[in-house]
């Protein structure tokens, strides 16, 4: 899944030709923008453990580690102050950038009162492009600390 074409999904539902975009679409679009950014991280997750495209791999491993991200432990890894800020700013404005989208989705996706408005789902879409170009030219040594950091059990060294 590519993470930029799910960003421009996002950026195509809120379009509207008549007035405000529906909610309904204002809602996917938050929801697109989140998992742009989780399919950012799960790629290179996969990447950094297994290997790249060119790298001679076994796809089956690299489907495995691609998948093995989860939602709630990354998120609660990505807002565990003391462990982010070992990283660099590129690594901690996406691990920032996708804690709160997951929030934002949550409100989106769960909250029948809520109320969604083009200018800040536009905001939101910007700032996950921005990390995800960020993440993906922060050094190769740092995104793959923090796939372990996201995907391995915390012990204390």
């Amino acid at each position: 899944m590519n993470a930029l074409d799910l960003l421009a999904s996002a950026n195509d539902l809120i379009q509207s030709r008549r007035g405000q975009p529906r909610q309904s679409n204002l809602g996917k679009a938050i929801s697109c923008a989140n998992y742009a950014m989780f399919h950012c991280l799960a790629q290179s997750n996969a990447n950094m453990l297994v290997g790249g495209r060119s790298s001679s791999r076994s796809d089956r491993a690299w489907n495995q580690a691609y998948r093995f991200l989860q939602h709630g432990l990354t998120a609660g890894r990505c807002q565990n102050r003391q462990y982010m800020r070992r990283f660099p700013k590129a690594i901690q404005g996406l691990a920032e950038a996708f804690s709160e989208m997951q929030f934002k989705r949550h409100v989106a996706d769960y909250d029948p009162s809520s109320r969604s408005y083009k200018s800040h789902v536009e905001r939101d879409i910007d700032t996950a492009r921005k990390s995800i170009v960020e993440f993906r030219n922060a050094p190769a040594t740092d995104r793959r600390a923090f796939a372990v950091f996201v995907l391995l059990h915390l012990r204390k060294c």
